[in-house]
């Protein structure tokens, strides 16, 4: 018998399992599909940046990755340009987190599978029919799910996106990269002193900390560009090019991993085709310049979350889940174009790095500097919510309140109101909004109405204002004696 589940999500890195812990707080079933028997060895992300910590925080996850990683101080770095920031930003958070995606990986399905998500290795979805009623997922051992929403968040080379027949147009790689961990026989002194050199013209090279005591991360410039990248690198190849490039292999030995990857830009032309969405590297990659992909990975399913609950709950209004494509979209399309921008600014060829010497001259100037760091960051997002208030479409900073702050109150994936005025009201939203009336919170606004995600839907003191935009984002209100379960079954 075909089993049959709320939601499942191909894919078990960290886009999917964010995704199936969010949807886990509002009390969803669901099935995470995961092809590798186990997580893989090799570290792409190196860290999470504000708003992605500002999410952990929201969820009452961060001191578990503050166990694991290191704070590093928050300055310009767009193209590998570095710039002292004049003041802070606006967040409690103004730092990176330095922390190998191995752990990030670990620490979100271990939140996922701890809030009641079931996560099963070794399933590889081979085919996928949706109807009316939801969608039927096969997978290559022939067994099969029916679930009400699939999601794809199954990488660059998404399965389901191909199932789908999504285009996903772009560019294909231009410069493939080398990278792995390794021991090497160099002393510390001569590798630092190596790498600094290489580093004035070629950003594209590194030989650094891996978090293992005698163990570097390598990263080299490949001697060409592969199509499908199926065969990994092998020592070798990291010999040949580190002696190329920097003029010596310093002696490397030992290697824990080796891998390639290219620089491909790329984005789905649609992220949802009925009750299949996209989310993640399936919906669009990128060159790793700036560490963004993981965290816009993140993101998209902190956005999809609390609205695909909502669908399956029965309350969501009008369109609410098509607001996930109108509001990412744009988002990754932004990234795809600042890391076009900064892979050519970080080219050895002299036309480019004439525009380097310009744009670390423009960074001098703290606005673009700021402008740059919110973007990259993603603090600096603001979604079309058609609202003229400056602060409606952003995410709220982490307020202090009389008793705790903001972000400790955000911990059940709910809405929040935060009302100083103390006259306004939730009732009939009071099984999805939280009523915060605190006249001592820290706020410049009479009260906001603050999604799920962190983002804000309203600002103001008008109750037909705010009761319109809790029509908007949250649905119908319940009518007294009547509960949210009355409303289960629409989607």
């Amino acid at each position: 018998m075909t089993d049959v589940v709320d939601v499942v999500i191909a894919g078990g890195g960290p886009t999917g399992t964010m995704l199936a812990a969010e949807l886990r707080l509002h009390g969803v079933g669901v099935v995470v599909l995961e092809r590798d028997t186990e997580p893989p060895p090799y570290v792409r992300s190196l860290g999470l940046h504000v708003r992605s910590i500002e999410l952990m925080d929201q969820r009452g996850m961060l001191g578990r990755f503050l166990a694991e990683g290191k704070r590093y101080p928050l300055g310009g770095f767009f193209a590998g340009i570095a710039k002292p920031l004049s003041r802070d930003l606006d967040t409690a958070h103004g730092y990176v987190l330095g922390i190998p995606q191995t752990r990030t990986d670990r620490l979100l399905a271990a939140r996922a599978v701890e809030l009641g998500a079931e996560v099963r290795r070794g399933v590889e979805v081979a085919g996928l029919e949706q109807d009316d009623g939801g969608v039927t997922i096969t997978a290559v051992d022939g067994t099969s799910l029916r679930a009400r929403y699939l999601v794809g968040a199954d990488g660059g080379r998404s399965t389901v996106r191909k199932l789908l027949g999504v285009g996903f147009p772009g560019e294909p790689s231009r410069h493939d990269t080398l990278l792995g961990e390794m021991e090497a026989t160099a002393s510390p002194d001569e590798v630092a002193s190596v790498v600094a050199e290489v580093r004035r013209t070629q950003l594209r090279f590194g030989l650094g900390p891996s978090g293992t005591d005698g163990v570097y991360r390598v990263v080299v410039p490949a001697a060409g560009v592969i199509e499908g990248r199926a065969a990994s690198p092998n020592l070798e190849d990291f010999r040949e090019q580190l002696r190329a490039v920097a003029g010596t292999d310093f002696g490397v030995h030992s290697p824990r991993w080796l891998s390639r990857f290219g620089d491909a830009t790329r984005q789905a032309e649609r992220y949802r085709v009925g009750r299949v969405l996209l989310a993640g590297d399936a919906a669009h990659v990128h060159p790793p310049t700036g560490g963004q992909g993981l965290n816009l990975g993140v993101q998209d399913a902190a956005n999809l979350g609390w609205k695909l609950a909502a669908a399956i709950a029965g309350w969501a209004p009008d369109g609410l889940l098509d607001t996930y494509e109108a509001e990412r979209h744009p988002v990754a399309a932004d990234v795809l174009d600042n890391t076009r921008a900064q892979m050519e600014l970080m080219s050895t060829e002299p036309g480019p790095q004439a525009a380097r010497r310009l744009f670390a001259q423009l960074m001098d100037f703290d606005e673009v500097n700021r402008f740059l760091i919110e973007k990259i960051t993603a603090i600096g997002i603001r979604y079309d919510l058609g609202d003229g208030h400056p602060l409606v479409g952003r995410r709220l900073r982490d307020v202090p309140l009389s008793d705790g702050r903001l972000y400790e109150r955000q911990r059940t994936g709910r809405g929040v109101l935060l009302d100083r005025t103390g006259g306004l009201s939730t009732a009939g939203w009071a099984d999805r909004v939280d009523h915060v009336a605190d006249p001592g919170a820290g706020l410049d606004h009479p009260a906001v109405l603050v999604r799920p995600d962190g983002y804000v839907a309203w600002v103001g003191d008008d109750p037909a204002g705010l009761t319109a935009r809790l029509a908007q984002w949250f649905g119908p209100p319940v009518r007294a004696g009547l509960v949210t379960g009355a409303l289960a079954g629409g989607a």
